[in-house]
């Protein structure tokens, strides 16, 4: 989401109004981390509105206010302007006033606010020790947990601001953060945080040079400035691949100024990163203690610990951290879902899903919430299917006694040796490598999604998840031996597959590589290579779309369908190919016949097939389809040879329907 001046400005103004409760605030006013009591209002038209409506919303904000006052009124302007910004899914605003209705009704009119206000007796004002002091907001997360509490008027307002912009940071807003941070340094130029704001706003953003001066302009003076400029430039150096320099900086803040626990939290970071998984806890049990340590550090901190207790094995203890981060940022989707993947893990589907949907309800369009919660679906499906699971059951122990025999599955030989047979693939887990990052499960992401895809193709016939997973289990192969060439070649003969797709993910600072490889189960040879760079802030559904379109594309230029004419009936021809051998609507072929060989000096020379036709499919059958015509360079006839080519418009997408 991207915030113009305008709105900027504006809840800069807003902000300048507010001061974050702290030590010394209001006695009474609602605590961060509690549930609220529920309540009804009526609204300025009449109707009742009851807060627990609301509990499905990703951010609910309460502002009390007094419509009489300036600071009210430039609140509710602000207010509505946020909404139209995110949303009436992500963000649902009430107003709440004891001011008179006649009042309330006129200002709302005249400024065309497009959230409910609710007229309060008194009641729910005090609940909220919004009495006496005005404007008060109250930020409700998921569930209606209180989040965040804000008492009008002070000098905190800065402070406050500051805390909102590095809330974002790890909620993936980068640029709502860097827009507060700005607002706050236009305003007070000798703000520091503010401009460090921005700083990790531009790395999270993939601007490492723009981060580097920013922190440069902070460094050059002593005691907190150098202490901020030191830690902004250590994280600098960790994006850009400096783990050594940038260890050495964070250490040297640590023995400068051991109450602040960014440093610590680096610290950890890069020792994980290094293999050093004791050390890295160490740190981030510091980070978690200091003084100094911000909230959002310490959810960061706790999920960072909690990812590190899941890679040990430790999921209760992984668990806990995630919890721990969660009760202090309800929005924090990452400690959600990796509470999830710990479950899985584990096979513990029900648990799993539970997590899975809480993550999805804090961000619909979260790609790896979404595809987890799939999954776990069809597991728990395939666990009230008693006959399913107990054919699934049948065909893993048959599966494992031929593994262990190292015998591979009989099929069928075709009829003659032109015609294709299916295209079979396996899709084993990649190796997973590099830092330690914030979320887990991009591995089974990677291996689902992409499965459902190729699947949805009907081109090419991916061996079944969950009997793949329940296979390696059986099988105890863990991701070490699963590298090995050989251990994959003899999975992919064991499930009469003609290609075996392996590789890895290697989690760098700024971004993720992955390496796909697959295996020619017959040859055992490298049949494709594909090397892909996803950014820090992919968008993983597209990025998997496309694999999906180059993995195809690969399929039919280097195993195009071959098969033979049935039948040839005016403009359109019937072909011995259909769904089961991977043909589907708009699938092209090239009717080809074989030049005649040349013997010269007793060697035979054969030239190159020549074209005599395309043929565009438009019906396809279970055993075999109907195609159109395109072009022909002479009449078609039965028992004409066909082979696949790739669309002249290319390839068109994921699915049967294309």
């Amino acid at each position: 989401m991207i915030f113009n001046r305008r709105t900027v400005f504006s809840l800069a103004i807003t902000a300048a109004l507010f001061v974050f409760v702290g030590a010394g605030g209001a006695s009474g006013a609602v605590a961060v981390g509690q549930k609220v009591a529920a309540f009804s209002l009526p609204d300025i038209n009449g109707r009742v509105q009851n807060v627990e409506s609301n509990k499905a919303s990703r951010m609910t904000v309460l502002f009390f206010f007094d419509a009489g006052s300036q600071s009210s009124q430039e609140g509710l302007l602000t207010l509505d302007e946020l909404r139209k910004q995110y949303g009436t899914k992500l963000l649902t605003i009430w107003g709440i006033t004891r001011s008179p209705q006649s009042e309330v009704s006129a200002f709302a009119k005249k400024a065309k606010i497009g959230f409910s206000i609710l007229t309060d007796n008194g009641e729910v004002s005090r609940q909220y020790n919004a009495q006496l002091i005005l404007p008060i907001v109250c930020i409700l997360g998921p569930d209606l947990t209180v989040v965040d509490y804000f008492q009008g008027g002070g000098k905190g307002a800065e402070a406050m601001l500051i805390s909102l912009a590095q809330s974002q940071l790890h909620r993936n807003q980068p640029q709502l953060a860097e827009a507060l941070g700005e607002a706050v340094a236009k305003k007070n130029p000798k703000n520091l945080e503010a401009k460090a704001v921005q700083g990790y706003a531009a790395l999270k953003q993939g601007q490492p040079d723009k981060a580097e001066k920013l922190f440069d302009q902070i460094a050059g003076g002593q005691g907190t400035g150098e202490i901020i400029a030191k830690e902004g430039q250590a994280a600098v150096m960790a994006y850009q691949g400096k783990t050594d320099k940038a260890l050495a900086l964070a250490e040297e803040v640590t023995h400068k100024a051991p109450n602040r626990g960014l440093a610590q939290k680096l610290k950890g970071d890069l020792l994980a990163a290094k293999g050093d998984m004791q050390g890295a806890a160490t740190a981030y049990k510091q980070a978690v203690q200091q003084s100094g340590t911000d909230t959002y550090q310490k959810a960061e901190v706790h999920n960072q610990l909690g990812r590190l207790y899941a890679q040990q094995g430790n999921y209760a203890g992984a668990r806990a951290q995630f919890d721990r981060a969660v009760d202090l940022d309800p929005y924090y989707i990452e400690p959600t879902s990796n509470k999830g993947v710990t479950y899985e893990k584990q096979g513990q589907w029900s648990k799993a899903l539970e997590e899975y949907r809480k993550a999805v309800s804090l961000n619909q369009a979260d790609t790896v919430a979404t595809v987890l919660a799939q999954k776990a679906e069809k597991m728990l499906a395939l666990q009230k299917d008693t006959a399913g699971k107990q054919r699934m059951d049948r065909l893993v122990e048959d599966l494992v006694k031929r593994y262990k025999s190292q015998k591979s599955v009989t099929s069928k030989e075709p009829q003659d040796e032109w015609t294709s047979r299916p295209m079979v693939m396996t899709l084993l887990d990649v190796q997973e490598s590099g830092v330690l990052t914030s979320r887990d499960g991009l591995a089974i992401v990677l291996a689902t999604r992409l499965g459902d895809l190729l699947n949805d193709s009907g081109r090419v016939q991916v061996v079944e998840r969950a009997v793949m997973d329940q296979l390696l289990s059986e099988l105890n192969l863990g991701s070490s031996e699963l590298a090995d060439p050989n251990t994959a070649l003899k999975l992919g003969k064991l499930l009469a597959a003609k290609l075996i797709g392996t590789g890895s993910l290697i989690y760098l600072p700024d971004s993720t590589l992955l390496n796909l490889r697959f295996i020619d189960t017959e040859t055992s040879a490298v049949a494709k290579t594909i090397t892909l760079r996803l950014p820090a802030n992919a968008n993983l559904e597209r990025e998997m779309f496309n694999l999906n379109r180059t993995i195809l594309k690969a399929v039919i230029q280097k195993y195009p369908l071959q098969g033979f004419v049935v039948k040839v009936d005016s403009d359109k021809v019937m072909l011995n190919l259909g769904s089961s051998q991977g043909v589907s609507s708009g699938s092209s072929f090239e009717v080809i016949e074989e030049g005649q060989p040349v013997t010269y000096k007793g060697k035979v020379l054969r030239s190159s097939a020549k074209s005599m036709g395309k043929l565009e499919v438009v019906q396809v059958e279970p055993d075999y389809c109907m195609a159109r015509i395109v072009e022909k360079q002479r009449p078609l006839a039965s028992d004409d040879r066909v082979k696949e080519i790739l669309p002249e418009n290319g390839m068109q997408g994921g699915s049967r329907a294309n």
